[in-house]
């Protein structure tokens, strides 16, 4: 029952992340501006949530990482995702094989294709949960 509500959390954790980015890409300005008043904080909160509990204790291990056995010294794989991604990926933004523009990859968003837009029909497992049936692939553009 704990890996089904585990799935469950992550599907919609997922799904929301992937709403996220279509939002940025598709919305118009003053939609932009809505979602990010609401958004942002919302995702900054998350963010310190989830680094508060990966802080190096006393010995400089992370406490949420480190086992019994194997100590994670700080800072572990969380805090350099983080740093990769809050900090240093405004600086060296990864580039799109062969046209040359600059964005970081993101997964394929289940949602309709825009109109007019040339994409492929996605499968209903692709369109309904997924992320609990597949796992994430690379999409050529």
């Amino acid at each position: 029952m704990d890996q089904v509500l585990g799935q469950v959390l992550r599907n919609a954790v997922w799904e929301r992340l992937d709403m996220l980015s279509d939002l940025a890409e598709r919305a118009d300005a003053s939609s932009l501006v809505s979602v990010a008043r609401s958004e942002l904080p919302r995702l900054a909160e998350g963010w310190r949530a989830m680094l508060q509990a990966h802080e190096p204790d006393e010995r400089g291990d992370c406490p949420t990482c480190s086992t019994r056995w194997h100590r994670c010294k700080a800072p572990c794989s969380v805090w350099q995702v983080a740093h990769e991604h809050l900090v240093a990926g405004g600086l060296a933004p990864q580039a799109l094989a062969g046209n040359g523009e600059h964005r970081p990859a993101r997964r394929r968003a289940a949602v309709p294709a825009v109109p007019g837009q040339n994409r492929r029909a996605e499968s209903p497992a692709e369109t309904t949960g997924r992320h609990a049936l597949v796992k994430p692939r690379a999409v050529s553009a």
